[in-house]
C-alpha cells in the first residue's frame, strides 16, 4: 500500500518536480491574454495564456511588469518568457512571467501606438523641452556598441568634417533587451560626466525587430531627463522609433547625426580666411592713417621755429599790453570826468557853499529854520548862521522892504 501523504507535502513534491525541470526553467510559450487583471496596489499581472485547444494560468510581479513596454489587453498575442511551478497553497500549476513581448505586427504596433500616446500625453514630446544642438562642439558623446559600424561611421564623418572634436563613448548593446537597459546607463552616464557637448545615440539600420528595443520606455524616459542635447540616430531614414520623438533631434543615420551637430572645416577654414583678410585689410588702413598722421606731425614739428615763433607771441604780448593799457586810460578818463561832474553838482548843492557867498540862515530858538513865510515876533531871540559864524540876536523892530533889498 502506498504511502499516505499531506496535501501540502503533494504539492510542495510536485512543485520541487517542476523547477528542477530544465525543460521548464527560461520557457517560451506563445498564447492569447485572457481574464488579464492588473492589481493596482500590488502592480502584479494575473491573467491566463491560452490557444485554440487549452489555457494555463500565469502571474507576472510587479518588478517585471514595469518593464512592459506597453498595456496588456485581452485577446492580445504575446510570447512569454519564465519559468513553470506551482502555488503550493492552492495546488495551481501555473507560469511565473519574467518578459511579455507583443506576438506578431499588429501586437507590437499596437503596443507601441499605446505607449506613444502615453508619453506624448506626459509632454516628452513636447516641443518646448527640445534643446538646441550646438554647432561647434569639443566633445561629442555617443552611446552605441564599441564594435558597431555606427561608431566608426561617426568617427569618419569627424575626421573628415570636424577633427577637433573629440568622441566620448559610453559602450552599450544595441539591441536585444540587454539594449533597454545599457542605452539609458549610458545616457546617464555621458551627462553626468559633463564633458560632451551633444550626445548621439546611434545604431545602423536593421531589421523592425532589432530596431524595437529603442522604442523602450525606460530609453525614451532617460533622453527626455538628459540636460545635454541629444540626437537620435537610429537605423535609417525610414526607420522611426520612441527616442526620435523625446530627442532633441533626429538625424536619418549616425552619419547625418555627426553632419547635423559638427560645420564643414572646409566651410570653416574659408571662413577664417576671409575674417583674416578683413582683418588685415583694417589693420593697414589703420597703419596708413597712423603713419599719415604721423608724417604731418613730423613735417610740422621740423618747420618749426622756436626764434620765431618766441618773436611773433613777444609781439603779440606787447599789442595786447598796448591794447589794454589805452583801455585803461580811456576808462581812466571817462570815470575821472564822470567824478568831476558829480563833485561839481554836489558843491552847488552844498548850503555851505551858499553861505560863503554873504548869505545867512536865520534859526528860531528851537533850532527850526525860518523863512519869509514864517512870523517873528518882537522881542524874540532868534540865530543868525553866517559861513563861519553864529550871532545870537534880539529882534527889535521888523520893517517891510520894498523893492530889491539893498
Amino acid at each position: 500500500m502506498a504511502e499516505i501523504i499531506s496535501v501540502s507535502a503533494l504539492n510542495r513534491y510536485v512543485k520541487t518536480l517542476l523547477e528542477s525541470d530544465s525543460v521548464l526553467d527560461g520557457l517560451a510559450v506563445r498564447g492569447e491574454i485572457a481574464g488579464f487583471v492588473h492589481h493596482l496596489k500590488t502592480g502584479h499581472y494575473y491573467f491566463s495564456l491560452r490557444d485554440g485547444q487549452c489555457s494555463v494560468r500565469a502571474v507576472m510581479f510587479s518588478r517585471d511588469a514595469q518593464r512592459v513596454p506597453f498595456t496588456p489587453e485581452n485577446g492580445m498575442k504575446v510570447i512569454l518568457r519564465g519559468r513553470v511551478s506551482l502555488f503550493e497553497r492552492d495546488g495551481a500549476f501555473q507560469l511565473y512571467v519574467e518578459e511579455m513581448i507583443p506576438d506578431g505586427v499588429g501586437a507590437m504596433q499596437l503596443a507601441l501606438d499605446q505607449l506613444k500616446y502615453k508619453l506624448q500625453q506626459e509632454g516628452l514630446f513636447d516641443s518646448a523641452h527640445k534643446k538646441a544642438i550646438p554647432t561647434e562642439p569639443h566633445c561629442i558623446g555617443v552611446v552605441t556598441s564599441a564594435t558597431g559600424a555606427a561608431l566608426q561611421d561617426i568617427c569618419n564623418v569627424l575626421q573628415r568634417r570636424w577633427p577637433l572634436a573629440k568622441v566620448l563613448l559610453a559602450d552599450a548593446t544595441v539591441q536585444g533587451s540587454l539594449a533597454a537597459a545599457e542605452v539609458p546607463r549610458g545616457i546617464a552616464m555621458l551627462d553626468a560626466d559633463g564633458r560632451a557637448d551633444v550626445i548621439i545615440v546611434a545604431r545602423g539600420g536593421g531589421s523592425k525587430e532589432d530596431l524595437w528595443v529603442f522604442n523602450d520606455e525606460q530609453i525614451a524616459r532617460a533622453a527626455y531627463a538628459c540636460k545635454t542635447p541629444l540626437i537620435s540616430a537610429i537605423g535609417h531614414e525610414i526607420d522611426t522609433c520612441i527616442l526620435d520623438f523625446v530627442a532633441d533631434m533626429r538625424a536619418p543615420t549616425p552619419s547625418a547625426a555627426a553632419e547635423l551637430c559638427t560645420p564643414n572645416k572646409v566651410q570653416m577654414l574659408q571662413k577664417l580666411q576671409l575674417l583674416q583678410k578683413r582683418f588685415s585689410s583694417t589693420i593697414d588702413q589703420k597703419w596708413n592713417s597712423w603713419f599719415s598722421a604721423y608724417k604731418k606731425q613730423q613735417q610740422a614739428f621740423l618747420s618749426y621755429d622756436g626764434e620765431k615763433q618766441l618773436e611773433l607771441r613777444q609781439k603779440m604780448l606787447n599789442q595786447y599790453r598796448d591794447m589794454l593799457t589805452e583801455r585803461v586810460q580811456q576808462k581812466y578818463t571817462i570815470e575821472h570826468k564822470r567824478l568831476q561832474g558829480a563833485a561839481s553838482l554836489c558843491a552847488s548843492l552844498n548850503p555851505y557853499q551858499v553861505l560863503a557867498r554873504g548869505y545867512s540862515i536865520v534859526r528860531s530858538e528851537t533850532g527850526e529854520i525860518l523863512g519869509t513865510k514864517d512870523t517873528i515876533e518882537i522881542n524874540s531871540k532868534v540865530f543868525v548862521q553866517r559861513f563861519d559864524e553864529q550871532l545870537e540876536c534880539v529882534v527889535k523892530s521888523i520893517s517891510k522892504v520894498e523893492g530889491e533889498p539893498k
